[in-house]
This record gives structure tokens, C-alpha cells and sequence, in this order.
């Protein structure tokens, strides 16, 4: 496994594009701003995440293609509730396309096992995480074969997917 670059330097290197695909219905649930936010405080989502905001905003403004898409089971988790809920002021803010895909209208879909990016169709950041959503490590690669399986994929959940703007929580 090749030492995976960090976010920063995946965003300033990359010139096209970049795409992730999450397909958990949960994630790090210990975070504070998930906690906040379930103990009904406002969350604002660009000072929550200013780094976040602020790397993905340079990499759109020099015109990479930002695209996420989530794969949710439906009647959606408090966790996909929560992530809907600040989706506009941090990615779709950020220049990020997003598009929602119910988890019944992928089973005809070859899905990997795990979560990803792929940036520029070349660099692989595989995101592992444990059974409570927690992250445990990143693995990198810039594998031809693996970049173009985990592309083809995203691209085949894009096609189906909901636009953040017309995807309504169940």
C-alpha cells in the first residue's frame, strides 16, 4: 500500500475531476457535529468545515469537476438525515455536484466494497471504515485497472442518481 497523500494535496494536484462514492448509512456518529445536530442545535456547515469548504472551493474554481454520490437505504438514517441537511452549505457551497441514489435502485449495479474517491481517473483513496461508521485508514494506489473499475462504477450510480436540488428524504 503506497502512503496515501492528504486531502489538501489529492485537491491541489488534481485537475479534472474527482469523485467519491459513499455507500454507508452512517458515519462517525461519535462526531460533534453529528451529536450537535441531533441535540437539535444549528449546524453551520462552512465554519463546522472551513478547511473542508475552503479545498474543495479552490479545486472547483480552477474548474475540476467535484461530484459525490451517496447510495442510502430508505426510510433514510438519522446520520443520511443529518448529511442531507448540510449538504448545501458545505458541498453543493463548495462547487460539489451531489446526487442521492436509494439503495433498492442499485442491486443491479457491480458495486466495490468499500467507499472511494478517484481523482483524475487515476489516484485511488479507498476509505476503510469499522462496523460503527468510524474511519480506520486510507488506502492508496494509483492503479489503472483499479482507478477505471472504481470509475466505471461511480459513473453507473451517477446515472441513476437523484440531484441533491430533487432528492426529497424518506
Amino acid at each position: 500500500m503506497m502512503q496515501a497523500p492528504t486531502f489538501d494535496a489529492l485537491f491541489r494536484n488534481c485537475q479534472r475531476s474527482a469523485v467519491h462514492l459513499e455507500m454507508r448509512d452512517g458515519y462517525m456518529r461519535s462526531d460533534p457535529a453529528f451529536i450537535d445536530w441531533a441535540a437539535g442545535k444549528v449546524i453551520d456547515p462552512a465554519e463546522r468545515w472551513r478547511s473542508w469548504l475552503d479545498i474543495v472551493k479552490e479545486a472547483t474554481g480552477r474548474g475540476v469537476s467535484v461530484r459525490r454520490a451517496r447510495i442510502v437505504s430508505e426510510p433514510v438514517s438519522d446520520y443520511i438525515r443529518f448529511e442531507h441537511s448540510v449538504t448545501d452549505g458545505l458541498n453543493i457551497n463548495a462547487g460539489e455536484e451531489v446526487g442521492w441514489l436509494p439503495r433498492q435502485q442499485a442491486t443491479a449495479l457491480a458495486l466495490p466494497g468499500n467507499d472511494f474517491w478517484v481523482f483524475d481517473d487515476k489516484a485511488v483513496l479507498v476509505n476503510h471504515f469499522d462496523g460503527e461508521g468510524d474511519s480506520l485508514e486510507h488506502e492508496y494506489a494509483e492503479d489503472p485497472q483499479l482507478a477505471s473499475l472504481l470509475s466505471s462504477a461511480f459513473e453507473k450510480v451517477w446515472e441513476k442518481a437523484v440531484p441533491h436540488a430533487q432528492y426529497r428524504l424518506v
